[in-house]
């Protein structure tokens, strides 16, 4: 099981104790981050493990290695030199392990630390990609067998990030730490273990005097409680979320707590991707059991597909694959979710006499358009592209338009319900209907669910609309795919004690 290491880069050794006995309870291992401490501060660190109570890590990183020491390299030797000297019998007064880089090449300060019991990393980072012959690179890291060697790299793609798992399976017999930092690559700190990574590293949040050091890392809490990270093994259940560039995702929060109330052997991560193929690849090399698709691939991922659900094949679109061992099965929740939300907000039995404008013409787009064809709705498609919303209505015999004048005249005419299907409101401040005026007798529904209240709802709500947000559907949708992952129903308990 790969420990929890807790960076601690506050300016000075009272403030990295704190944060320390914040988390204490999270985490295995301290890495003190010297390079981050005030220069007054870095002539105390001789004392910090005993203070500390736990076994600690001495790093002093430079600039090259996305670290902060700009001093000679003469001052850091001098420091790490420092930091294990007066060394005592009790090796818990002493650092655990001292960070060298490879490069670095001064035997008195390894013998030192060996004479002791303190143990020598060897890492090399890489802060502009991943190399090749990662697997090489690590059997060659390591001087003296005691040593424990440390690849962490930047994947710049989902395939850099399968370079990894793949350096994992052919040093199986190495004791390593094999990370990736980056967006990419945030799905190796969970999955530790299944890299026989020996420790993954984690950052405190919410601390914002704090230095950020390794892009990609999770709160120590986030790890334990709700990826229940030391209780995951190679033999642990894989599901994922992919989408790009994924900023916003409450599907590991979801189905995390739902496992951890169920007692699954499971385990649901982020995994950004820009390419359906590649994570598909990656999919396979882990051994990925479900994965939630969002945009931009719900789509792109058809072809890819062994089976296609009815509602896939005549939608178009899929948010849920799940492995079997004739390939990918595609299916899509969206739809059925979606007129289950609204619906039950509305009152209404189907969209039966109802004028409907749908904003967007992506995947979602099609689930909502499907369903508001099939409840007897008529509806207008108004998307940037003019092309995409007129291929899509012409599937249902709706209208269509830009958001042009033409658009606008006809949203008039389609008003009665408006659905906005789009990424667009994500990010604060966007409204993707912004020379629309509300009357106050729309209904307005936007897919997207954090934030809550939408730019473009908070405008309908003040115009008197009511104003429905993506919440209620993410949760409906997510216990469907629930379903299709765990092949059974939705335990109705976990709505009521979990809020999902």
């Amino acid at each position: 099981m790969a420990k929890i290491c807790l960076c601690l880069t506050a300016k000075t050794l009272a403030r990295n104790l704190e944060v320390l006995e914040d988390n204490r309870k999270y985490i295995d291992i301290a890495e003190l981050r010297v390079d981050c401490l005030d220069p007054d501060e870095r002539f105390l660190i001789r004392r910090f493990p005993e203070m500390a109570g736990l076994p600690v890590i001495l790093t002093i990183r430079r600039g090259i290695e996305g670290g902060h020491f700009v001093g000679g390299e003469g001052s850091r030797i001098a420091l790490l030199a420092k930091g294990l000297a007066y060394a005592v019998m009790d090796k818990r007064r002493n650092f655990a392990y001292v960070d060298l880089e490879e490069d670095l090449d001064v035997p008195g300060l390894e013998e030192a630390a060996r004479a002791f019991g303190t143990r020598i990393i060897r890492s090399w980072h890489n802060m502009d990609g991943v190399g090749d012959d990662l697997a090489l690179r690590l059997r060659r890291l390591r001087r003296v067998g005691d040593e424990l060697v440390k690849v962490a790299v930047t994947p710049r793609s989902v395939d850099d990030v399968i370079k990894l798992y793949r350096t994992a399976k052919e040093t199986a017999d190495v004791d390593k730490i094999l990370l990736g930092m980056g967006g990419y690559s945030t799905n190796t700190r969970v999955l530790a273990d299944f890299l026989g990574s020996k420790i993954t590293y984690a950052f405190p949040g919410g601390e914002s005097d704090l230095v950020q050091t390794g892009l990609g890392q999770f709160d120590p809490k986030e790890l334990v409680e709700l990826y229940r990270l030391r209780s995951i093994t190679p033999k642990t259940k894989v599901f994922a979320v992919t989408g790009y560039p994924l900023k916003v995702t409450d599907s590991p929060h979801f189905f995390n707590t739902a496992f951890k109330m169920e007692q699954i052997d499971a385990v649901y991560v982020p995994i950004p991707s820009d390419s359906i193929v590649s994570l598909l690849s990656l999919a396979q090399e882990i051994g990925i059991s479900g994965i939630s698709v969002t945009f931009p691939h719900k789509e792109k991922v058809l072809p890819f597909l062994a089976f296609k659900s009815e509602q896939v094949e005549e939608i178009g679109a899929c948010n849920t694959v799940v492995a079997s061992p004739n390939g990918w099965r595609g299916y899509n929740t969206d739809a059925t979710a979606f007129s289950d939300s609204l619906l039950s907000f509305t009152g209404w039995k189907d969209f039966r006499r109802r004028k409907v404008t749908i904003i967007g013409a992506g995947g979602a787009a099609k689930a909502v358009a499907f369903q508001v064809f099939r409840l007897r709705g008529k509806a207008l498609v108004l998307n940037r592209t003019v092309a995409r919303a007129r291929n899509l209505a012409q599937l249902y015999h709706f209208d269509w338009a830009g958001f042009d004048s033409r658009g606008t005249d006809l949203i008039e005419k389609y008003s009665d319900l408006i659905i906005q299907t789009s990424s667009v409101g994500m990010e604060s401040g966007q409204d993707p209907l912004e020379f629309y005026k509300f009357s106050g007798r729309e209904t307005v529904m936007d897919l997207i669910y954090k934030p809550e209240r939408t730019s473009f709802l908070k405008r309908a709500e003040e115009a008197g609309c009511r104003v429905l947000s993506g919440k209620d559907m993410f949760h409906r949708q997510a216990r469907i795919q629930y379903g299709y992952y765990m092949n059974k129903e939705f335990p109705a308990s976990l709505i009521s004690r979990a809020g999902l």
